[in-house]
């Protein structure tokens, strides 16, 4: 196992050696992700992001601000604070450049989002790639210039041409985690439910299923819920608890306990 990425590493990386992103929801994933070899994962703050941190402590964590969550500079701030404080390398901040200023200022690494942002997908008529008329591309262009010059040290540029992406990674100095946006981005980035085959929704266009591990999650989940079954009739059949689950006393200690009670 290498040594943890910093920033510093990361970006030395750009134009010479491709980086892999992975989202992870539980440890198992995190720690199967360091196994592995990625380089990066990232989570939500509203995953359990601690016990992933424990699960992965040797690879670069990101842990993604919930869109809206925070609604202004203190509480955004506050936020990435305690995340960097419990473990993250790293603050995803989907919202406008003043917030990631206002993290990137303090010297908290932050990553900005732009091309498809899920969030704002009303704007482009719903979800679908973005960045596909020259107007398009340029305003991603403008985005990522203006999160660049916020302070943020990459950006997840998300479902947009592949030409478009390899023209702007030609002309900005931020790091370009790529998520369905062609071989030219610093990073690729894909998330767990699709590497792994879990997903029970539509596959991403972009994505790509390395093994189908459904099978296997039915069947743990058909043998939890056997289990819990039989505790069930345990409980009512009083099967459970039975001698051997107690805890004992010794009968001087009851008696005690009973005489003053």
């Amino acid at each position: 196992m290498s040594k943890k990425l910093t920033v510093k590493d990361i970006l030395g990386c750009k134009g010479k050696r491709k980086l892999t992103e992975i989202y992870t929801h539980t440890p198992l994933e995190a720690e199967a992700c360091e196994e592995a070899g990625i380089d990066m994962i990232i989570t939500s703050e509203l995953n359990h992001y601690q016990p992933i941190r424990a699960a992965a402590p040797d690879t670069f964590l990101t842990v993604g601000l919930s869109y809206g969550r925070h609604l202004d500079e203190y509480k955004i701030l506050k936020r990435a604070f305690e995340l960097a404080n419990e473990g993250a390398d790293a603050i995803y901040c989907p919202q406008s450049p003043r917030f990631i200023k206002a993290i990137a200022d303090e010297g908290i690494p932050v990553v900005g989002h732009s091309g498809f942002v899920p969030y704002k997908s009303t704007h482009y008529g719903g979800f679908k790639a973005f960045g596909k008329t020259a107007k398009e591309a340029q305003y991603i262009l403008d985005e990522i210039m203006r999160i660049q010059d916020a302070g943020a040290f990459a950006v997840e540029l998300e479902i947009i041409p592949s030409e478009v992406a390899a023209e702007i990674a030609n002309r900005v100095d931020i790091f370009l985690i790529g998520m369905g946006s062609g071989a030219a981005c610093d990073a690729q980035y894909l998330f767990s439910d699709d590497v792994l085959g879990y997903n029970p929704g539509h596959i991403p266009r972009h994505a790509k299923v390395y093994t189908d591990t459904s099978v296997e999650f039915a069947r743990v989940k058909a043998k939890a819920v056997n289990a819990y079954a039989e505790f069930l009739s345990d409980v009512q059949n009083k099967k459970y608890p039975d001698y051997s689950h107690e805890i004992k006393i010794d009968p001087t200690e009851f008696k005690k306990f009973k005489e003053k009670s």
